[in-house]
């Protein structure tokens, strides 16, 4: 079954980067000025995306509404490649403009559903064993993508790209529907029974579960903070890469050069020291990992505010992430009732995790208003990754009390 999940994650993350430069780049591209109404436009094409999705998965199995999901993603990435075929220069920056948006939703949509299917498929203690090693699947894929991307961006228009990221997809689609049948088989008869059932329940049981729950509306907390934060360097970095470089192809390079140095470094921790890291901190020791990095990150950038400093934090935070963050953020969802794990999960996803950028553009665009630079800017994110910080301790030890419980029961 890991052979599988290596698989769909692989070209599930290989789609992504591909197209992730070419987003950038048409965010860039738009005005880093106008990043805040994307971020908007972001948020409201989330929000309606997921009444559709909380519906597929109330009526069908998991293998069916996966496959759907995908396919209809698909033909959107086919659909951007003709359309930035057919545009002509004025047209091709609202075509990116909205690229930039469904992109944005893209990224999270498919990889949460891929991490829905294997906190439903993995208990707790399998997925401290194997999510971090399922996440090398995900960096080897982010890295072809990045490469695919550097090595043919001045010679490969956006239209070749893009149909090379929904090829890809369409392969990872498959693959899901293995791992499903996979684990279906693997079960006892009743339990394979039921991961074939409809999950049913409410469309509206995934905004619901989260405000009731302490412990999911902690988690949406989590990735509110984390979304905050990576927008505010997201920001960063578009406004120095826009100073530095004039030729959308060099910013594009630019752009695909950091997500390959991101992969390469979240790699070498993911098959080293990702599993250990988790059994030998625990959760919460782990999750605290990235708001501890976060804080020294902007302070250091607070001190040295230039693009080489905002580059260096991102490759490390970003890989800190992929490789040891994601992993531990993932095992929360072990614990959780079956429900969750895909409609609470698609929430704090998708539109907590992208209201997140929103308050972040905002705030920035308000903190620039008022004069401040990229020092004090970095300044002002350091209290939120300290509460950050806190809250991820509190998680981590409310999932072990969560998993001994069950273990024991």
């Amino acid at each position: 079954m890991v052979a599988w999940c290596w698989l769909d994650i692989y070209c599930v993350l290989s789609s992504y980067y591909v197209m992730r430069p070419i987003r950038d780049q048409a965010g860039v591209a738009g005005g880093v000025q106008n990043l805040q109404w994307l971020f908007t436009g972001t948020l409201v094409v989330m929000l309606l995306l997921n009444i559709p999705f909380a519906y597929l998965v109330k009526l069908l199995p998991r293998q069916r509404f996966v496959a759907i999901t995908y396919h209809f993603f698909a033909a959107n990435i086919l659909l951007f490649g003709a359309l930035f075929h057919a545009a002509d220069p004025a047209q091709a920056v609202w075509v990116g403009r909205a690229f930039f948006i469904w992109a944005s939703v893209f990224n999270l949509f498919v990889v949460s559903m891929f991490w829905q299917l294997n906190v439903d498929v993995f208990g707790p203690e399998q997925g401290k064993r194997l999510f971090g090693l399922i996440a090398v699947g995900a960096t080897l894929g982010a890295m072809s993508g990045s490469f695919i991307t550097a090595a043919l961006a001045r010679h490969v228009p956006p239209l070749g790209l893009l149909v090379i990221a929904a090829a890809l997809l369409e392969i990872a689609v498959f693959a899901a529907g293995r791992l499903s049948r996979l684990a279906a088989a693997a079960e006892p008869p009743r339990a394979a029974q039921e991961a074939q059932a409809p999950i049913g329940g409410g469309v509206l049981s995934g905004i619901t579960h989260v405000v009731r729950s302490p412990y999911l509306l902690n988690l949406g907390i989590f990735l509110l903070l984390f979304s905050i934060t990576s927008t505010f360097l997201y920001f960063q970095q578009a406004a120095a890469v826009g100073g530095a470089f004039k030729d959308r192809a060099a910013q594009t390079q630019f752009f695909a050069t950091v997500d390959l140095l991101v992969n390469c470094l979240a790699l070498v921790v993911q098959l080293f020291l990702s599993a250990r890291i988790v059994m030998m901190l625990g959760v919460a020791l782990t999750l605290a990992v990235l708001p501890a990095l976060t804080i020294v990150g902007f302070g250091a950038i607070a001190l040295v505010p230039t693009l080489v400093a905002v580059a260096a934090f991102q490759v490390i935070r970003r890989a800190a992430d992929y490789a040891v963050a994601r992993p531990a953020r993932e095992l929360l969802y072990t614990v959780t009732a079956r429900e969750d794990r895909y409609k609470a999960k698609s929430v704090i996803d998708t539109v907590i995790y992208r209201g997140g950028d929103q308050v972040g553009a905002w705030s920035l665009a308000l903190l620039r208003g008022a004069g401040l630079g990229a020092a004090q800017v970095s300044v002002a994110a350091i209290p939120l990754a300290a509460l950050w910080l806190v809250n991820a301790l509190w998680l981590g030890r409310r999932q072990e009390q969560l998993a001994d419980r069950q273990a024991g029961a």
